[in-house]
């Protein structure tokens, strides 16, 4: 049961976790025994993609664009997570998402990052947010948040303020008409 694979959660403004509040978070895996995901709009405002490969020692022999580096959620922040398009592919280590979109969580694509081999559209996370059996199912009853497709300027853009209203307005949602404390029907 993988679902809700490959599609956008959008938190509600009642959700009742703060490291949530306004996320738009990407499920990279659902299945009956876990979800697992990736937030995109919450930049890590003091690292960008070429001071962390500095960091990992990793030589950059092109230019890089100084593309924020995203809290991808509370779970194994030291771990990195680059969802990207899938034009790259790593036997073994890429996992399909789905919508034309791979995630990948080795050096690999981070040497490749570094040195022209990328992805055509890539977007880097530390952390993942993790969900255990019937977890988010429960959570979706709650309305604790709404699911939608993807679209790549929300996955790949650096538009990150903007993303949680943008996602809301390609579903036809105004967030002005949302508020806190919402029965379910």
């Amino acid at each position: 049961m993988d679902r809700l694979t490959g599609k956008i959660l959008v938190a509600m403004p009642d959700i009742g976790d703060p490291r949530f509040s306004r996320s738009v978070v990407l499920l990279c895996a659902h299945s009956d025994e876990y979800a697992m995901g990736l937030v995109l709009n919450k930049p890590m405002d003091d690292l960008c993609l070429p001071d962390m490969l500095d960091q990992l020692g990793i030589e950059q022999t092109i230019k890089l664009p100084n593309d924020y580096i995203l809290n991808g959620g509370p779970v194994a922040t030291d771990r990195g997570f680059v969802v990207h398009s899938g034009d790259y592919f790593s036997d073994g280590a890429t996992m399909e998402v789905g919508n034309g979109m791979c995630m990948t969580a080795t050096h690999d694509i981070l040497k490749a990052m570094a040195s022209g081999g990328a992805p055509v559209q890539s977007t880097m996370t530390l952390g993942y947010a993790g969900w255990g059996a019937g977890q988010i199912e429960y959570e979706l009853s709650e309305n604790a948040w709404i699911v939608a497709d993807p679209h790549e300027e929300i996955v790949f853009g650096n538009a990150h303020s903007r993303k949680w209203h943008r996602t809301l307005e390609l579903m036809g949602i105004s967030s002005a008409h949302l508020h806190t404390g919402g029965g379910s029907a």
